[in-house]
């Protein structure tokens, strides 16, 4: 798990790095495109050939679209505007969230201690986003908006996720979004493409693609699977609220990014908040 948490905090950096050399879109469509054929390989591998459960391929459709096209297109454009450091605290939020989300929609029940988990880590992003100090912008911008906005697809592929409850097993089911999701990220990045100087990648660059897909990706979710089997899911979705705290290590070694006092108590407001969704009693009536 502290493995995930290091392959996930060294994501932002690693993708900022490769900006400089590689458009957003242009960056993605490589990063999928590469982790999409080494899960299909994987998956093959582990399962064989199977066939999909009947009914699944319209949700399966649905789910890659919101929770990889989506999410990825808000998530690189809102981190190509955004400080590495300050767009990790804002996707910390991600599970509080979620929480929300189903309790308003009437997904699941939620107990008072979540809903003021919810109001807890809710103020922290508010600080994030309008704090001053270190070398992090204040406000929001469209970074941020597309930050948020990748929030709210994310908020929706898990609550989609929890509709559908399609009888496949995890790789199975991440590999199927990744074959439903990637095609439109690919024809988003063609433009940038196509007009990508191949020949003055660096290092860095190829090195933040190779990362991000096969480090952030692959390696990362077969970690983080085998995680939440020995350990339970609710323990495990504790070792999220470190990436935070790594990407921020990370970021100020490798980007020279400083968050200013005000960032890391936005920070620890948001992780407290998460901490106390997974930490919850049983819900209440």
């Amino acid at each position: 798990m502290l493995l995930v948490v290091l392959f996930w905090g060294g994501n932002f950096t690693a993708t900022k790095l490769a900006f400089n050399d590689i458009e957003p879109l242009a960056f993605t469509a490589l990063r999928f495109t590469l982790a999409t054929l080494v899960t299909w390989a994987i998956l093959r591998r582990v399962e064989g050939r199977k066939p999909l459960p009947a009914g699944a391929l319209g949700p399966l459709i649905l789910l890659g679209v919101v929770g990889n096209s989506g999410y990825q297109l808000f998530f690189m454009e809102g981190l190509a505007r955004v400080s590495a450091t300050k767009s990790a605290l804002i996707l910390t939020s991600l599970p509080a969230m979620v929480t929300l989300a189903a309790w308003a929609l009437k997904v699941e029940v939620i107990s008072v201690r979540q809903r003021w988990a919810v109001v807890v880590a809710t103020l922290g992003v508010l600080v994030v986003l309008f704090a001053r100090g270190g070398s992090l912008d204040a406000g929001i911008g469209a970074g941020e908006l597309f930050l948020l906005g990748g929030v709210v697809a994310w908020t929706a592929y898990t609550l989609l996720l929890r509709h559908f409850r399609l009888p496949m097993s995890s790789l199975s089911l991440t590999a199927w979004t990744l074959y439903t999701g990637t095609p439109i990220l690919i024809l988003t990045g063609v433009p940038q493409l196509l007009r990508t100087e191949w020949g003055g990648i660096t290092a860095a660059g190829w090195g933040g693609v190779l990362y991000a897909s096969l480090l952030s990706l692959v390696a990362a979710y077969i970690l983080w699977n085998r995680g939440v089997a020995n350990l339970g899911a609710a323990r495990a979705s504790v070792y999220n609220c470190l990436v935070p705290f790594v990407a921020t290590v990370v970021a100020m070694v490798g980007l020279g990014e400083r968050p200013g006092l005000m960032h890391l108590l936005g920070g620890a407001i948001i992780v407290t908040g998460v901490v106390m969704t997974r930490q919850a009693p049983a819900p209440e009536g």
